[in-house]
């Protein structure tokens, strides 16, 4: 049974990031970091909202990933970056989780508010100890944070951006009333 419109707006709110939080008082590494990811939450709440099938299905080229594939892509980068502040290790993401897009986008904008909430938390010195760990075959490689600003971050919010595009090519451009700037809906 589909969802009437007032359902499905309703619905919408309650996922994170239909609008970006008021930003901190202060200035810190935490806030300011915290605040980027806060940045790709919006961007990605609203470049996921409303696709349809044929948006999925979209891909620019034969050998590019689809519109879905992406989607599906940066929930990995979004499990990268929560495992980077828990010090959980990384594994090679199977090529596809086996998630509906209403669970991919729910599973990944929580990861982003999370990681967003711990980073606004996170005191300069705590930065130090958020480490990229991964397991080679035979060997265990750690990354500083600083990997996760230009690595997963950049790249999510990169592949929100293709995303946009993808959708806007595919006849379905997102909502004109998301205002990044503001981080709000008008």
């Amino acid at each position: 049974m589909s969802q009437s419109p007032e359902e499905e707006k309703h619905k919408e709110r309650q996922l994170p990031y239909y609008e970006i939080p008021d930003y901190p008082e202060s200035y810190n590494a935490g806030t300011v970091a915290a605040r980027v990811v806060d940045g790709l939450g919006f961007r990605y709440h609203w470049a996921t909202e409303g696709l349809r099938e044929e948006d999925l299905a979209y891909r620019p080229s034969e050998d590019s990933r689809s519109t879905f594939q992406t989607i599906d892509h940066i929930y990995y980068l979004s499990t990268m970056i929560i495992n980077s502040l828990t010090a959980e290790i990384n594994e090679r993401p199977p090529d596809n989780y086996g998630l509906s897009l209403p669970e991919l986008r729910q599973a990944t904008l929580e990861n982003i508010e999370t990681v967003s909430k711990t980073l606004s938390k996170s005191d300069d010195a705590a930065f130090g100890g958020f480490k990229a760990a991964f397991q080679g075959r035979e060997r265990r490689v750690e990354y500083p944070f600083w990997n996760m600003l230009n690595g997963p971050i950049a790249d999510a919010l990169y592949h929100t951006g293709q995303i946009v595009a993808f959708r806007r090519a595919s006849g379905n451009p997102i909502n004109p009333k998301a205002k990044v700037f503001f981080g709000k809906l008008k």
